[in-house]
């Protein structure tokens, strides 16, 4: 009896040591705190724009600021520290080893979308039973996609400069790719693309491939570039795009949408110190379509100004800084790629949006990081910094 309670003990060591290996509650303390600052003055900003955009009034004539999605809201950022908090403490080497479980775990629930309930019209989410929330496998395939491209960089060191590995790596991109904008999902699929640009730039994949992908984005860029200025007619350009886009895609291609003008005049009605808090009467009464979600820069800058677009655009400045600072100090290559890979996703996500509401890119469904409502993109950028703190905190663990 003696022997097997010595021998259950080494056991139950044994294991504490090897969940110490994969997680560890003190790299925690090496959390860097800057960022922990920037995302809570992120994440009140959101709570205070969705509180305006869905005001709700009490029995007594009183506004509530606690509206149904502002509480929903704060249990997304509840959760959202959690999951941060898990992958801080997680070792993010770890991921390699998962890497291409999670690719094909990814594929499957993409391709699961296929054969379930469609929501509003697409197969974009999983409606979650019981919790009565919906989760967005998309989001997290942008994530994921960066773990995979990380992994597979890491184990061809020696063949990276090979069109062969740069084929590979475009079918590691284009499976998903593919899948998402069938849903159909235009806008969550081109946030892939510069993620696989940025990627390949920092793994020294062959110049020609390198060159191709950017000459792609140029041509992309610059043909919506005309279409928005005017310079190529979108009716006579309508044939070319409908061959490979649906037709509620390619109208988002239209410089003249309700929902264009709209934001950018939600965004000139701010001018300098916006109208107030609350009192933006061209969002809140409902004339900008999704307020609280893809609109909501638009809607923050009608009611705090130019002003306040400047403060936010410094926390997100702020915000990409320290991403692009633990890519520049990560110790191993693995860390390296995929804190670039994540710098480059949370950026685009900022830019993009941005863009859309200031009318310089078509409006596409990319919320805005950690202020439009939603869940599934909280909880993937949460987890994305949390893997960016794992890879800081272990800095210096080599």
């Amino acid at each position: 009896m003696l022997a097997r309670k010595g021998n259950g003990e080494k056991n139950s060591v044994e294991i504490e040591r090897a969940l110490k290996i994969v997680w560890d509650h003190r790299y925690l303390l090496r959390i860097d705190l800057r960022l922990v600052l920037v995302v809570v003055a992120l994440m009140t900003i959101s709570l205070i724009t969705i509180s305006s955009m869905t005001v709700e009034v009490s029995e007594f004539g009183q506004e509530n600021f606690f509206s149904h999605y502002v509480k929903n809201q704060i249990q997304w950022f509840l959760l959202g520290w959690a999951v941060f908090f898990f992958f801080a403490g997680l070792d993010y080497r770890k991921f390699s080893e998962w890497a291409w479980f999670l690719y094909i775990a990814m594929l499957l629930l993409l391709l699961g979308l296929y054969f379930a309930r469609p929501i509003q019209s697409v197969h974009r989410w999983y409606r979650i039973p019981f919790l009565g929330v919906n989760m967005q496998p998309s989001e997290w395939a942008k994530l994921i996609v960066v773990i995979t491209l990380g992994w597979f960089l890491q184990r061809k060191e020696q063949e990276r400069s090979s069109v062969r590995c740069g084929l590979q790596l475009s079918l590691i991109v284009g499976v998903p790719f593919v899948m998402i904008l069938k849903q159909p999902d235009l806008g969550t699929a081109l946030v892939l693309y510069p993620i696989f640009l940025t990627i390949c730039y920092f793994g020294q994949v062959h110049r020609w491939i390198l060159r191709g992908l950017i000459m792609c984005g140029v041509v992309a860029l610059c043909m919506v570039a005309l279409l928005f200025s005017g310079t190529i007619s979108h009716e006579k350009m309508s044939p070319f795009f409908l061959s490979f886009l649906k037709e509620y895609q390619y109208e988002r291609l239209n410089p003249n949408t309700y929902h264009q003008r709209a934001a950018q005049t939600a965004i000139a009605i701010g001018g300098l110190t916006g109208s107030g808090w609350h009192k933006g009467e061209f969002s809140a009464r409902k004339w900008l379509p999704e307020a609280h979600t893809d609109s909501i820069f638009a809607a923050f800058a009608e009611e705090f100004g130019l002003f306040g677009c400047l403060v936010l655009l410094a926390l997100f400045y702020a915000f990409i800084y320290f991403a692009i600072q633990t890519a520049a100090v990560a110790k191993d290559e693995f860390g390296h790629l995929l804190s670039s890979g994540i710098a480059v996703y949370l950026a685009m996500h900022i830019m993009v949006n941005m863009a859309m509401m200031c009318g310089f890119l078509p409006i596409s469904g990319v919320p805005l990081v950690l202020v439009s409502y939603g869940g599934s993109s909280i909880l993937t950028t949460m987890a994305a910094l949390g893997i960016l703190q794992s890879i800081y905190t272990r800095r210096f663990m080599f």
